[in-house]
């Protein structure tokens, strides 16, 4: 049966992955292996070298210059040691990916829209992954310098596995055990690589078939059969919809999951599935597990978090939601989407905290 080719992000990465990520990854991999049986105690810079010549050979001179760039910045920013100060730089830097001007430049460099998305999905990630860097930077003391170097930053960056599209991973937990040394046991790495691959096809034939027979996103796409269903049958395709969303997203996160184990890394958890979840606190939490740390370790907690007055929490949890509506695009339908997040997790918590007085549990 034909492919339901509205879904564009799954198209995209299953492309991409077809043509050349999948073959990158696979030389990471064996890098990887490599480095850890013969030189464990120069495997970051190992994979640090494989990463920067990956995103070379993807990306061109142009877009690898763009990243480094970008490094560079904040690290130079983060030698001030002002944690507002590289918040400014990191969202100026973001900016640049939404000036007109710029967009059109980086057009040019590449043949297709295909390559220059390519670019923009990646710098958009490794934004993230800069901040995480240059904010750990800030907050440690003159002791800890030495491991949160320029080289250190770099090996970060330039991570192949979590590169184009995450899941995001926080410096402080990449460095400590990027940093342990593990015995390398072959039996164990081909135990979990297998288990890992044949996991990951079952999800792949799963989202391959809802795609070759559901058609989802083009029923969604079209106005009329919107307006000629039930409202049953809209609720069924709205299930069905973050469904897929959650399978997708075991795959496009599963491979570099199954990469970073097998570096001797524990990646975040992979989505928990969403009919299992009934809160949005519970979603924000347990789907993309790597995005939902930076944000509590790096904005939500900083602001005073649930420690704080009632406002404060109000407060915290408002510029959680707006940074992550900004940094997803900025469109009006993501500030819609963020508010309406926030407005559930505000209701949710306040519900909670009633339930919590004693009064009203004598009555319950």
């Amino acid at each position: 049966l034909p492919q339901d080719p509205m879904d564009f992000e799954w198209s995209y990465w299953i492309e991409w992955g077809r043509e050349r990520i999948l073959l990158l990854l696979a030389g990471h991999l064996l890098v990887s292996q490599v480095s850890r049986l013969l030189v464990e105690k120069y495997k970051p810079w190992c994979l640090m070298v494989y990463g920067m010549a990956a995103c070379w050979l993807l990306l061109g001179i142009k877009g690898f210059a763009v990243i480094l760039l970008h490094a560079t910045i904040s690290f130079a920013v983060a030698q001030f040691q002002l944690s507002l100060l590289t918040w400014l730089c990191s969202l100026i830097l973001l900016s640049t990916l939404r000036i007109p001007a710029v967009e059109e430049t980086k057009r040019k460099w590449y043949n297709t829209e295909n390559e220059y998305y390519l670019l923009l999905f990646t710098v958009s990630v490794r934004c993230l992954f800069c901040t995480s860097f240059s904010l750990e930077y800030c907050w440690h003391g003159p002791a800890q310098k030495s491991s949160h170097s320029f080289l250190w930053m770099l090996a970060y960056v330039f991570y192949y596995p979590t590169f184009h599209n995450g899941p995001l991973m926080n410096f402080d937990e990449f460095s400590k055990q990027m940093r342990r040394q593990e015995a390398f046991n072959l039996k164990t790495s081909l135990g979990i690589l297998i288990v890992g691959i044949i996991r990951i096809f079952f999800w792949w034939c799963l989202a391959e078939l809802m795609i070759h027979l559901m058609y989802i996103h083009a029923i969604y796409s079209s106005a009329s059969p919107l307006e000629a269903a039930s409202y049953w049958a809209l609720g069924g395709l709205a299930l069905a919809q973050v469904l897929f969303f959650y399978v997708k997203y075991l795959v496009l996160y599963g491979v570099p999951a199954l990469l970073l184990q097998m570096d001797g890394l524990k990646p975040p958890a992979l989505p928990c599935c969403v009919s299992l979840m009934y809160s949005f606190t519970k979603m924000w939490r347990s789907f993309d597990v790597g995005l939902h740390r930076f944000l509590v370790r790096y904005i939500y907690v900083p602001m005073g978090g649930s420690q704080s007055s009632l406002l404060g929490t109000l407060s915290s949890t408002a510029l959680t939601f707006a940074f992550v509506s900004y940094w997803h695009g900025g469109q009006s339908y993501l500030w819609y989407w963020g508010a309406l997040n926030w407005l559930g997790v505000i209701v949710e918590n306040g519900v909670k905290r009633i339930l919590s007085i004693s009064l009203i549990q004598d009555l319950i």
